[in-house]
């Protein structure tokens, strides 16, 4: 649907006039496109519905909505990996995924790994044990996407761990120490 200048101007200027009061007719309503509907999104075990406009991200759905913020935004173009999160089990960047997409399939954030008691997941308690992290900004992301890299099995060798970890950075480069991190793990988890 394309607007002319005109009826932008009257859009913005009924906005402006109306926004004082809280009664103002939202943009999206006046361009013609959908609003915020009600979806029920699985986040660490528990249903929530949540208003999303279609165009949120994942990301800002758990950050902005859902106030977990344990998932980082980094970059918000999918190149750091500080907003993996794992949906129905495959790590996923949350910042290139629509919220709306994922209504109906289980999100785990770092927020829902560890047990309901407060015991450490293996990879977040190996983090700890290794050093694994320093500035920690992109821990959760780190952590969220080596859960995944052990559980598909691509964590038998320190090639495969930083091969299938390339796509999570730190810019405190502390690499040894995640993948030391992610071989202790490895070991609990396997015995597990």
């Amino acid at each position: 649907m394309k607007l002319t200048r005109r009826e932008v101007l009257s859009a913005g200027t009924a906005l402006l006039a109306a926004g004082a009061e809280g009664r103002a007719t939202r943009a999206e309503d006046i361009a013609g496109t959908p609003g915020p509907a009600t979806h029920s999104l699985n986040v660490n075990g528990a249903v929530r519905d949540v208003p999303l406009d279609p165009r949120v991200t994942v990301l800002d759905a758990l950050r902005e909505h859902l106030h977990l913020t344990g998932t980082k935004k980094g970059c918000d173009q999918g190149q750091c990996g500080a907003c993996t999160v794992l949906i129905d089990g495959e790590r996923v960047l949350s910042c290139l995924t629509l919220a709306v997409s994922v209504e109906g399939k289980r999100i785990l954030t770092i927020e829902g790994l560890a047990e309901s008691d407060g015991t450490l997941h293996p990879m977040q308690q190996a983090f700890i044990d290794q050093d694994g992290f320093q500035c920690g900004y992109c821990t959760p992301g780190q952590i969220m996407s080596a859960v995944a890299c052990v559980k598909e099995g691509h964590a038998s060798t320190d090639d495969d761990i930083r091969e299938y970890m390339s796509g999570n950075l730190c810019r405190c480069a502390a690499y040894p120490k995640i993948v030391a991190a992610i071989k202790q793990a490895r070991d609990h988890m396997s015995a597990a």
